[in-house]
Parts: C-alpha cells; structure tokens; sequence
C-alpha cells in the first residue's frame, strides 16, 4: 500500500499518541532480561511462536502521523511504502552523499564498508550518519522521526543506519530473514519494538534484486536451529547462513500470505517491521540499486547482553554506547 498521506502535528509532542505500555525505561528493560521470549539457536529443530508485543505501541489514531487505513495496512501487513515526502530536491542531495561515499577508497578501507564476497564491490556502508552529517539530519527529519515514535510509542535511536548497495552485474542474493531474530540473539534487542526505513535512492524494480517481503510474516518469529560462531557479522554481512528460517516454515508463511515486491522510483520509502520476513535476488543486469536504511529502535528498547549469549557485536552495527533520543531536526 503507497500513500502520501503524511500529516505533520502542529503541537510537535515529544511522542505522539498514548503508549500500549506504560511502565518506565528501566522498569521495561528489567522485566525483559528475566525470561526470553523469544528464544532462537537453542533448538534442534526449526519452530516458530506466535508474535507476543503489539505492533503499533500507540493507541491515539487521532494524534498519528499517518492516516488510519496507512496504520491499519501497516499493523496487518508488516510494511508500508510511502511517497513523496521528500522533495525531488532532497533526494538529489542524498543520491549524491550517496555516491561520495561509494567512491571513497578510503571510506572503502574503513570497517564500516561491507564488500561482496567476490567482486569486492562495496554493497553496505554502516554508521554513515557518523561518516556524514547530512545523513545525520535526514535520520532526524521529523517527518520520519513522527512516524517512528508513534508506531514505537516512545522517543527513539538509531540502532543501525547504513546505506545498501547493490551493484549491477553481480550484486548477491541475500537470503530470508528476520533482522530482530539477529538483532535479539547477537545484539540483545529484548522486544519487537524497532523498524526499518529504506529510502529509495535509484529505481528499484523487479530486475535488478529489490527488497522482497512477506506479508503478515511479522506476527510469527521464527525460531532457527545452529550455533552462532564467534564474529559471525563479518560473514553474516556479505551471505547470512546463522539465523536464516527452515524452508518448510518459509513456504508455508508464502503459501498463507504470498510475497510482494518493494519497488519504487527514487524517494519512495520502505518502512517495515523489525520481524518481518524479507529477502533479495541476485542483480544480474546492469542497473545497480541503491536504498539509505535508518533502523529506529525505542529508547526503552536499547540492547543490552545478546539472548544468544554471543559477544557483542561493533558499535557501528548495533549502537550501545551513549544512547540518546533523537531530535527532532528539520532539513534546511
């Protein structure tokens, strides 16, 4: 479902809407470390639970930054695509942040730069709001920002911003997943309160490996069966092979609920739930594709120890240290 339906609120609250869950940060964060709900790579066999946190954490539609058939598709669904909230303009100015940054050698060097397995093309850049500071105030803009506090019923951070890649020719597949399992195990996330936006920076269409989703795939997690080996992110970054959901539980969610394609032209934003189910092909043709991720988590949701009892992974892929809510900063 696309819309522009965006509404700004003139009173600008701290967070709009009332929260689902009204206790305290710290009283949240203690009564997530006591039992793991959501328990993965313990098991010998593949299974899955039913979703046990709300989707949208806030209860006021009145006071939300999209209108209420937008949140409706969004709480059944798992995503959204949203249009033309920025200007031709903005987009422009990020698509070539964009490119800087892609031909930098020495940003290539930096251990924030992931590169395919074989070519060697860059294909993500993590913590680019630390690498650019535009990039820092796109992630503040209040028109993501709004939407993110309301759906998370609370002020957020920015848990992992990156830009993706994918080159033309030989961009890799990335095989089915669910980034909060990762991000719970490896990471220590306690609750499904955190979401990806993917900003659109070239056409992403059918041919050349975009965002593939499963619908409805959030209100199941998926619990995965092996061990998670000491520094898994650096491979896990280029070809996932831990946490990846069994076959016959992936098909079955297909056959439920089917698999729709995130395309767009340049602008269009992707917004999806941290435990939806999602994937890509390989980009055999020669149009590359491009999208700006800004993961926003809920201040009351920051990591702590990993469930999976694993080392801490780097800042620049999962923030811990100095966590603060963002501002709220309009582009000038």
């Amino acid at each position: 479902m696309s819309s522009s339906a965006y509404v700004l609120d003139s009173e600008s609250p701290e967070v709009l809407g009332q929260t689902k869950w009204s206790v305290t940060t710290d009283e949240m964060l203690k009564k997530d470390r006591v039992v793991d709900d959501y328990p993965s790579r313990q098991y010998q066999k593949p299974t899955y639970f039913n979703r046990k946190d709300p989707v949208i954490f806030s209860d006021d539609r009145q006071k939300a930054p999209l209108d209420e058939a937008l949140l409706d598709h969004y709480e059944k669904n798992g995503f959204l695509f949203l249009d033309h909230l920025f200007s031709e303009d903005e987009i422009a100015k990020m698509q070539r942040y964009m490119q800087c940054l892609r031909d930098d050698e020495f940003i290539k060097q930096r251990e924030e730069s992931i590169t395919e397995a074989n070519s060697g093309d860059i294909c993500s850049v993590f913590d680019v709001h630390k690498l650019n500071d535009f990039f820092q105030s796109v992630a503040e803009d209040p028109r993501l920002v709004r939407i993110a506090e309301y759906i998370l019923g609370d002020q957020v951070y920015l848990h992992q911003p990156r830009l993706n890649y994918k080159p033309g020719f030989r961009g890799k597949e990335f095989y089915w997943h669910s980034d909060f399992e990762t991000w719970h195990v490896e990471d220590g996330m306690p609750r499904m309160r955190a979401l990806s936006m993917s900003i659109t920076l070239t056409p992403n269409d059918h041919n050349n490996g975009p965002l593939l989703v499963i619908p409805g795939s959030h209100h199941t997690y998926v619990s995965c069966v092996g061990e998670t080996p000491d520094n898994n992110y650096l491979s896990s970054l280029k070809k996932q092979e831990v946490g990846v959901p069994d076959d016959q539980i992936v098909q079955n969610l297909v056959e439920s609920y089917g698999i729709e394609a995130a395309v767009g032209q340049p602008g269009r934003i992707i917004l999806f739930d941290c435990n939806l189910l999602h994937g890509s092909n390989g980009n055999i043709i020669p149009a590359p594709r491009s999208n700006l991720f800004f993961v926003y988590n809920a201040l009351s949701n920051r990591v702590g120890k990993p469930f999976g009892d694993t080392k801490v992974r780097p800042e620049y892929i999962a923030a811990r240290e100095d966590i603060r809510p963002l501002k709220k900063v309009i582009n000038t």
